[in-house]
């Protein structure tokens, strides 16, 4: 198992590794780690009431303090277990404090119905083959603009409607990633493909809702956007989430101006081993 992770376990605490570092502030943690460990401990909660039979639908964090790269503690509650259907919340504390919370809701699938119901046939498509190989390996985020699919970030700081492609992170050294981590640690970067413009990143993003239809079947997941509506400094995005079977949900953020920190990409030359978040 690898070694190269967000997180390493002492104990029940979640100590950051560098690759979570984020890069609006040296000291701070990005949201992709903030995310995959909320998920993790939802993820555990469910598992620890012996409900293996529900799935994942919808999860939401609330991103409400920035969190440090100090250690992190995590505490969950089952809100409510019924037969088809179980409520979790849970917290992420550093230094006694929290600094962001989720709940999810656990479904028990079943069959679609047969009655016909409208659903869009604007299907986004993961990179071609030759630029992302069907590989679970670590990579660096691939990005699609108006000047189509690269890993040079630098040309993708631009006004044009955003996709990525990524493989995620490992929440913690020694685990694999499950389908629901990955995706919940990936679906932070709704805020890049929806807030990433010709000046940089220049919002930081204050939430995410994600919606799933079921769960990505492997670790390779894309954001493509959909919708973005910005009003005093508030935007909100809703970009859909696929794999390379098709789309699986949506990604909301709601973000906050942050032009005085604003990530600029294209000061950061992100090499073909190394991996990074927002």
């Amino acid at each position: 198992m690898s070694e190269f992770a967000l997180f390493r376990a002492e104990g029940d605490v979640l100590v950051p590794q560098d690759i979570a570092r984020s890069l609006w502030r040296e000291d701070q943690m990005h949201g992709v780690a903030t995310s995959g460990a909320l998920a993790r401990e939802l993820e555990r909660a469910v598992a620890a009431l012996g409900r293996h039979d529900l799935r994942p639908a919808r999860y939401t964090v609330d991103l409400f303090r920035a969190p440090s790269m100090s250690a992190c503690t995590l505490r969950s509650e089952v809100v409510r277990e019924g037969s088809r259907i179980c409520l979790v919340d849970a917290v992420l504390e550093q230094d006694g404090r929290p600094v962001a919370r989720a709940g999810a809701i656990f479904l028990a699938p079943s069959e679609n119905p047969d009655g016909a119901v409208w659903s869009s046939d604007d299907v986004p498509q993961p990179p071609p083959l030759e630029i992302a190989p069907v590989s679970e390996d670590l990579r660096v985020p691939i990005f699609s603009s108006e000047v189509g699919w690269s890993q040079n970030f630098a040309e993708h700081q631009n006004g044009s409607r955003k996709q990525t492609w990524q493989t995620a992170l490992p929440i913690v050294v020694g685990e694999k990633a499950t389908p629901f981590q990955a995706v919940a640690g990936v679906a932070d970067a709704t805020s890049m493909v929806m807030n990433w413009g010709s000046a940089g990143v220049e919002y930081i993003n204050t939430d995410i809702n994600l919606a799933l239809s079921r769960l990505p079947v492997s670790t390779e997941i894309g954001l493509a956007a959909r919708e973005r509506f910005a009003d005093d400094g508030i935007a909100v995005g809703t970009a859909v989430v696929f794999d390379r079977q098709g789309p699986i949900g949506t990604s909301t953020v709601t973000s906050l101006a942050n032009a005085r920190r604003t990530v600029d990409f294209t000061e950061h030359d992100f090499g073909a081993e190394e991996t990074s978040g927002a």
